[in-house]
C-alpha cells in the first residue's frame, strides 16, 4: 500500500504543499525539492513546558536536552558518534506549548535517519551521568539568566498577564524545579507529550511521498503510543497590570511590553502585520525606532512582534534605555502606540509594509530545515496546506481602510502592560 498525497490548490505559490497520508495512518505535509539530496523532517507534539507538574517547572525542557544524550544501546558517546559518521543531524526542544524535533539527512540515510529517530522516542536512556551533566548546564544557565535584566522583566510579564496559566511559569523552568528531577520523572514527561492524536509533522527536500510515507512509519509509527493530544489549557486575555518594576542593580533598565491581540485565523490577520511592522516590527523603519532611538537617541533597539498560538496571540515588545531616561522612552511608547490606534497608518507606510513582508516571504523557505519548520507551525496554528498559495494575495488586497481599522483594534494603550527590570526612573 503506497502513501496518499493531495496537492493543495492556489495560485501566488509556485511549490504546492502535499498532505501526505502514510499506509499507517500518520499525516504529514510534505514540499518536495530535489536540488540538494538532503531531507529535512520536523514535528511537533502538544504539551511542552505547559504540562511540567508544579514543583517540576523544566522537567519537559531538560527532557528534550536529554534525548540526543543516547537511546536503545548507545550512550551519549556512541550515539553522537554514530550520527555523527551518517551524516544525521537529530535535534530537540521544548517551548511553552509542544515539544518539537527536527531530522536532517542525506537522502541516501533517510531509513537509517528514521530508524534513529523511532530509537530516540521509543528508548530514551536518560542515564545518570547525562542527566547530572545537563541539569548542571541548566542550572548555570538559569542562574545566568536570573542576573539578566531582560529575562527578569519576560518573566515578570507572562507571571502578571496570565496568573494561573501554565505559560505564566518560565518554558526554561526553574533551579528548583529541575534540581530533584530524575529518570523516572523525565520518563513521565516524555509519556505525558508523545501521543499520536498531537503529531504533526511536515519535510521538505528530496521525498516523494511514497518515500515520506515509509519514513513517518518507521519514526513514529511504533514508537509512538495511540492517544489523543495532551491538552493545554487555551491561553486566556491577558490581564492588564500596567507597570511592574524588578529592582535590579543594572546600568539600563530593560522592559517587555504587549497586550492581547487578534487571533491567527482573524481575516485581518495580513492587515495586523502590515500595522504591526509599521509601528514596531520594521526595524529602522518603524514608527517606534524612529521616534525613540532616530529622533532622541533613547535606545539602541525598540521593536515588536506578533506572537501566534492555537486560537490567541499576543503583540509583545521590548526596549532596553538609560535607567534616568526610561520614564521619557516609556511615555513616547505609550503616546506612538495611542497615536497608531487612533489614527492609523499611512497610505505609504502601508504600501512599505506590505511591499517588505511580500518580499521577504520568499526568504523563509531558502533551506529545507526553514521550511519543514515553517510547515509545522502552519499545522500547530490550524492553518491549511493552501494557506501559503494565498498569502501573498491576502497581502496584497490590504488597503489602507484595513489597516486603520486593525491597527483599532490591534493596538490598545489603555490595556499596554510594561515589566521593567533595573532601577528605572519613572
Amino acid at each position: 500500500m503506497s502513501a496518499r498525497a493531495d496537492a493543495a490548490p492556489g495560485a501566488g505559490w509556485s511549490v504546492p504543499v502535499r498532505t501526505v497520508v502514510s499506509p499507517r495512518g500518520i499525516t504529514a505535509w510534505l514540499i518536495e525539492d530535489r536540488s540538494v539530496p538532503v531531507i529535512a523532517l520536523s514535528f511537533a507534539f502538544a504539551g511542552g513546558a505547559a504540562l511540567d507538574p508544579p514543583g517540576q517547572e523544566g522537567r519537559a525542557d531538560l527532557a528534550a536536552a536529554l534525548l540526543t544524550q543516547g537511546a536503545g544501546p548507545y550512550d551519549t558517546a556512541s550515539f553522537s558518534a554514530l550520527l555523527r559518521d551518517r551524516a544525521v543531524s537529530l535535534s530537540f526542544s521544548a517551548d511553552r506549548d509542544s515539544l518539537s524535533g527536527t531530522l536532517r539527512v542525506l537522502e541516501d540515510e533517510r531509513e537509517f535517519g528514521a530508524e534513529m529517530l523511532a530509537l530516540v522516542l521509543a528508548e530514551p536512556r536518560f542515564d545518570g551521568e547525562a542527566v547530572a551533566r545537563v541539569k548542571a548546564q541548566k542550572t548555570l544557565a538559569l542562574r545566568r539568566e536570573a542576573e539578566q535584566p531582560r529575562t527578569l522583566a519576560a518573566r515578570r510579564w507572562w507571571a502578571e498577564s496570565v496568573p494561573g496559566h501554565p505559560f505564566a511559569r518560565p518554558a526554561g523552568g526553574t533551579e528548583e524545579g529541575i534540581a530533584p528531577l530524575g529518570r523516572d520523572d523525565l520518563r513521565a514527561a516524555m509519556a505525558a507529550q508523545l501521543r499520536r492524536g498531537s503529531l504533526v509533522a511536515a519535510a521538505a527536500g528530496a521525498i516523494d511521498a511514497d518515500g515520506l510515507g515509509a519514513l513517518l512509519d518507521r519514526a513514529f509509527a511504533d514508537a509512538v503510543p495511540a492517544g489523543e493530544a495532551a491538552r493545554v489549557p487555551p491561553l486566556p486575555a491577558p490581564r492588564a497590570f500596567g507597570l511592574a518594576v524588578i529592582e535590579r542593580d543594572a546600568p539600563q533598565a530593560a522592559a517587555l511590553f504587549g497586550h492581547g491581540a487578534i487571533p491567527p485565523e482573524d481575516p485581518d490577520w495580513e492587515a495586523a502585520q502590515v500595522v504591526n511592522w509599521i509601528l514596531g516590527g520594521g526595524g529602522f523603519s518603524s514608527r517606534l525606532m524612529t521616534e525613540i532611538r532616530e529622533k532622541r537617541g533613547l535606545t539602541y533597539g525598540i521593536g515588536t512582534s506578533l506572537v501566534p498560538f492555537r486560537g490567541a496571540s499576543l503583540v509583545l515588545g521590548s526596549v532596553s534605555t538609560e535607567n534616568t531616561r526610561f520614564g521619557e522612552t516609556l511615555a513616547l511608547l505609550r503616546a506612538e502606540w495611542a497615536r497608531m490606534a487612533a489614527e492609523g497608518p499611512s497610505e505609504d507606510e502601508v504600501a512599505a509594509g506590505k511591499a517588505f513582508l511580500s518580499g521577504s516571504f520568499p526568504l523563509g523557505f531558502t533551506s529545507t530545515p526553514q521550511i519543514a519548520g515553517t510547515l509545522v507551525g502552519m499545522q500547530q496554528l490550524g492553518r491549511r496546506p493552501d494557506w501559503l498559495a494565498g498569502r501573498l494575495a491576502r497581502l496584497a488586497a490590504v488597503t489602507l481602510d484595513d489597516a486603520r481599522r486593525t491597527a483599532r483594534r490591534l493596538f490598545d494603550a489603555a490595556a499596554l502592560s510594561v515589566a521593567v527590570a533595573g532601577r528605572p526612573a519613572l
